[in-house]
């Protein structure tokens, strides 16, 4: 269901984006061999209740720190235990009425407001109240850690592909990371949230984790294997990724030299798509071009202009390459980039004609991960 109650800043800083129909039913086709014989499912950032009517649970309770969402979610589902309270202050069983000897299922779409994105950023706030160790970049995180601290027995809630993905945010997510394992999950686009108005979309996982002495490292997330609703699959060991080879940030106190070169920061895909590659003239925050990575970041260039080719879920992966067969194609690439930076001329000179057309080497490296899968 839409809620309709708040302005834009108020949904931004609640992160509240109430979840599409669908998505609940995948979600709750992925927990039902988990709830099935007396489980106690719990929302703790529940909305309107679209996650508090399955009929697996024995028990249902939902929490909302929004009084208008809690009434309304009372209203909708009489069948379950609704409370107006803040998820992330007091974070224990007993402030839901769980008994420690209970199976516990974490379920819903917590709230997600990256504060450090620039997505937003003039409307964002700071997230209020909570307990010691749970305050994350990002709100989303902060519920995930607070499911560990609940000792929920199976967590199964839509979140960012990018919670999993990117390194740093993986390493917030120890507490919860040392005591669950990833066991299934479908990607889905931002695109599938009506509320959720931003041009650039981006992979959310519908993830299903089982709690585990296990838990889980960033190499199991590399080996796993995401999947979209219609069988797609990305898994990132597959891919052979820039950071490897160049700067992705800028580096305080840098040399330059009197005809230095600038680039945008990396942060994602998605990034790319929004900022600019080469700029010739220091501005702050840039990344200064080692000349002995030029030929990657003239790949990352043109890598922008055929953004169009990729699939969305691949929004907050960084930049992808495969080494051997630019190689064959740098002069393409090398042609393509100085055809729309002219000044890199005289960094590069003018490469040799050799028939070949960057479009190949996109369409064959996707087209290679395709068949792979």
């Amino acid at each position: 269901m839409r809620q309709r109650h708040l302005r834009q800043r108020e949904r931004v800083n609640l992160g509240s984006y109430y979840t599409p129909g669908a998505c609940v039913e995948i979600a709750e086709s992925l927990l039902a061999p988990y709830i099935a014989g007396g489980a106690v499912l719990l929302d703790s950032a529940c909305g309107y209740g679209s996650f508090l009517g399955n009929p697996l649970a024995e028990t249902i309770i939902g929490a909302d720190i929004d009084p208008h969402a809690v009434a309304e979610s009372a209203r909708l589902r009489p069948n379950a235990t609704v409370l107006c309270r803040n998820a992330l202050v007091d974070v224990r069983r007993e402030s839901y009425g769980i008994s420690a000897s209970r199976r516990l299922a974490a379920v819903g779409n917590p709230p997600y407001n990256d504060r450090t994105s620039q997505i937003r950023r003039a409307v964002k706030e700071d997230f209020g109240e909570m307990d010691e160790g749970l305050r994350k970049r990002d709100l989303g995180l902060s519920f995930l850690t607070s499911y560990a601290r609940l000792r929920a027995d199976v967590v199964c809630i839509l979140h960012p592909l990018s919670y999993l993905i990117k390194e740093a945010n993986f390493r917030l997510l120890k507490e919860f990371s040392d005591t669950y394992e990833l066991r299934d999950g479908v990607m889905v686009s931002s695109a599938t949230f009506e509320e959720n108005s931003t041009a650039t979309h981006f992979p959310i996982l519908i993830a299903l984790y089982v709690r585990s002495s296990r838990g889980m490292s960033y190499e199991t997330v590399a080996r796993f294997r995401f999947q979209t609703a219609d069988g797609q699959v990305l898994r990132l060991a597959d891919y052979d990724f820039l950071p490897k080879y160049v700067r992705k940030y800028p580096r305080r106190n840098a040399v330059m030299a009197r005809d230095a070169l600038f680039f945008y920061p990396l942060r994602d895909i998605n990034a790319l798509k929004r900022n600019r590659t080469f700029v010739r003239d220091r501005r702050p925050n840039l990344v200064v071009v080692d000349k002995r990575q030029l030929d990657y970041y003239i790949y990352i260039d043109v890598f922008k202009r055929n953004l169009y080719r990729l699939p969305w879920y691949y929004g907050n992966c960084d930049v992808f390459i495969d080494r051997p067969l630019f190689m064959k194609y740098r002069n393409a690439f090398v042609r393509d980039a100085v055809e729309h930076h002219p000044f890199l001329e005289e960094h590069v000179g003018n490469p040799t004609d050799t028939g070949l057309d960057v479009g190949d080497y996109f369409e064959t490296i996707l087209s290679e991960r395709r068949n792979a899968h």
